[in-house]
């Protein structure tokens, strides 16, 4: 009976998934592509909350992207490099 009690008090923990914190902002241009072979979109975007809000920031994205997307940030501090327009 012992062994019963135990499986059952294993089964009732909570296994919850644990997410880092992220901070959410909106598209607000679409740079350009960038990457090797152009994988990547680099885009502006305004921060809506944390230490950070109202601030625009330039990012990397991987992936389809649109004006007004929503995408949640791990870090604000750093920014991506311009592109070079110049060749």
């Amino acid at each position: 009976m012992a062994k019963d009690n135990k499986k059952d008090s294993k089964s009732q923990k909570s296994s919850g998934v644990e997410f880092s914190h992220a901070v959410s902002s909106t598209v607000e241009e679409i740079v350009g592509r960038t990457g090797t072979r152009g994988e990547a979109t680099q885009v502006r975007v305004k921060v809506l909350e944390g230490r950070d809000a109202t601030k625009i920031i330039r990012r990397n994205v991987k992936g389809p992207v649109k004006l007004g997307d929503v995408l949640m940030l791990r870090e604000t501090e750093i920014e991506a490099r311009p592109l070079n327009r110049g060749r």
